[in-house]
């Protein structure tokens, strides 16, 4: 496999419009790219979904059908669903939290929502859920996570968000456990500015981490980054940018050995700090293995280029860069296997459907009163 098949292999763009624009399509044909990731600015309805994402799998050089692409969707449930209108409208899961405490405890709600909402993002071409947050909700004041959150227990998030994920995959879409190390105590948005967590290391192992080492007991595929500073882990760093914060502790110490991804490289938290080809060797440097270059198809390509002269410059890079390749076409051997269009009429028959409408409402009656 060429080095630069491997280097495409670790970006995924996003784009407006919904057909696919002949920027990106140039990037996917090209190899430079192995994914994408779609917005509520790109779709229209059932067929148009269906369509775009046909097109792209179509569209990417794919090694003979060996390595489709990366098809993926932010589709947590609550405020953040792109399918709304589509799919099911799954509540929040906090709320889905609250129905599994007045269930005492239990995690089965958690896990067919899960079930359900891979089911739905699968029927409509996508392999890759940007879900469950496994933050924990620990500031009122937080701007970004909030009900996104299971819960403001650890505990709670850890149980619930292993559910999640079991019942996601086992569905057949590779879930994402995010935002690593946690996102859930800031009191920024790091979509506008660059949060700094305080937090001594020993609150970090407490809080912070036991979820995402809940989601990694479960096998979650993949993990993505935040664009936060831990000063107890790095003082100058976010955790996406940090050699301090990812191989130590993600990999080492939490033997997490799927799918590390970053949070889009455009959000403004590492954007107005640093290039974009500054970003992707820190990025690279760090540990990253695919990276979200969520809108500007230019400065996609001109990441992945970064990308490709680094490591034809450098031995470690480009050793790094055939890891990273090798972690995401297991993913994408495991969730994916060979590409097959979605067919919308099948996906209407799957999108809303009795019981998940079933279970949405039984989530609804399980809230607390007042």
């Amino acid at each position: 496999m060429a080095l630069r098949d491997d280097v495409g292999q670790l970006f995924s763009i996003g784009f407006l419009g919904t057909t696919l624009p002949a920027e990106a399509r140039a990037l996917l044909t090209d190899g430079r790219v192995g994914g994408a990731i779609l917005f509520v600015r790109n779709l229209e309805s059932v067929e148009q979904i269906c369509a775009l994402n046909t097109d792209i799998g179509r569209s990417a050089r794919d090694d003979e059908g060996k390595t489709p692409p990366l098809i993926s969707v932010d589709q947590e449930g609550g405020r953040v669903q792109r399918l709304k209108g589509w799919a099911t409208d799954v509540p929040s899961m906090r709320m889905v939290g609250n129905a599994c405490e007045r269930q005492g405890g239990e995690p089965d709600l958690a896990y067919r929502v899960g079930a359900l909402l891979a089911r739905e993002v699968g029927a409509l071409g996508f392999g890759m859920n940007f879900a469950p947050v496994v933050d924990v909700d620990t500031n009122p004041a937080n701007p970004i996570i909030g009900e996104r959150s299971f819960s403001r227990s650890s505990d709670v998030v850890g149980t619930l968000a292993a559910a999640f994920v079991k019942g996601h995959q086992e569905a057949g879409v590779a879930a994402c456990a995010k935002h690593f190390p946690g996102h859930g105590d800031t009191d920024l948005d790091s979509h506008l500015a660059l949060p700094t967590l305080r937090h001594d290391e020993k609150r970090l192992q407490s809080v912070e981490l036991p979820p995402f080492k809940a989601a990694i007991g479960a096998g979650v595929a993949s993990v993505m980054t935040a664009h936060v500073i831990y000063e107890a882990l790095d003082k100058t760093r976010p955790a996406t940018l940090s050699v301090k914060v990812l191989r130590p502790l993600l990999r080492g110490q939490m033997k997490f050995d799927g799918v590390i991804i970053s949070d889009d490289l455009e959000m403004k938290a590492v954007a107005d700090h640093h290039s974009i080809e500054d970003l992707v060797q820190m990025g690279l440097e760090a540990g990253c293995d695919h990276f979200l270059c969520c809108k500007d198809v230019e400065r996609a390509g001109r990441a992945v280029e970064a990308a490709n002269v680094l490591a034809e410059k450098s031995p470690a890079i480009a050793a790094q860069v055939r890891e990273s390749a090798a972690r995401i076409r297991a993913l994408k051997k495991h969730f994916l296997g060979m590409y097959a269009p979605p067919d919308a009429k099948e996906a209407k028959a799957i999108l809303q459907a009795p019981a998940h409408l079933k279970l949405v409402d039984q989530i609804r009656a399980l809230q607390p009163v007042g």
